[in-house]
């Protein structure tokens, strides 16, 4: 007689054993006073340049380091290394997501301690990184003007754990159809609560506004 299969939820087990690093690493950086950023984006929405426009914009303010995560690469922690910003790069070797054990190894090699803020600049992706818990204390992600205005319809979970929405590369709408009203709408039924800011980190308009509530939001966190 077959003997009964059993079924392993190996996802599961996983997604918990996250939690509990996650919620762990929170605390930590609480303690520590650090603020921890996830930044979420897809491929070539110009998360590294944003992270490099708003350093520039909070310099003398808040001290920054970047932990740079890529499937096979070093040119983004390499680009921001080159502008006096502490940064670390994690390979994640295939892997399309960063999680909390990941990112805690990336800030054990920036010294995080010594940081008002650090960002991590996870895998261009919108799927898979939406799904893990890097232990940060805010989820934001960028979409550009290029990407089009149907992503969240298309990638609902990514904007719904998001607690800011950068929409980047506003320079280009005058040569698109990109529908900012919609894009509006779209999100802000998936997610209430979101903050959503209209940014160009080529020109630098709508920096300094974002660049300012996050300043805010970190001061606020440092006094709790």
């Amino acid at each position: 007689m077959v003997d009964e299969v059993k079924l392993i939820e190996i996802k599961e087990d996983i997604q918990a054993d996250n939690r509990l690093v996650a919620e762990n690493l929170r605390q930590e950086m609480s303690r520590q006073k650090t603020f921890l950023i996830n930044l979420m984006s897809s491929p070539g929405s110009g998360k590294t340049s944003t992270i490099i426009s708003t350093v520039e914009a909070l310099k003398g303010d808040l001290s920054f380091a970047v932990i740079e995560a890529d499937i096979d690469s070093k040119l983004d922690a390499e680009k921001v290394a080159a502008r006096g910003i502490k940064a670390v790069q994690l390979k994640t070797g295939g892997f399309c997501h960063l999680d909390a054990s990941m990112v805690s190894k990336g800030l054990q090699e920036v010294d995080f301690a010594r940081f008002d803020v650090v960002i991590i600049e996870n895998v261009g992706n919108l799927v898979c990184p939406a799904e893990f818990d890097t232990g940060a204390i805010m989820n934001a992600m960028i979409l550009s003007v290029p990407e089009g205005d149907d992503k969240p319809l298309k990638y609902p979970l990514m904007f719904s754990v998001c607690d800011v929405l950068l929409i980047n590369k506003i320079d280009y709408l005058e040569f698109s159809d990109f529908d900012m009203l919609a894009v509006k709408q779209r999100v802000l039924g998936l997610n209430p609560r979101i903050r959503i800011y209209e940014i160009s980190a080529k020109t630098g308009e709508g920096i300094d506004v974002w660049a300012s509530w996050l300043k805010q939001t970190v001061d606020r966190f440092v006094r709790s």
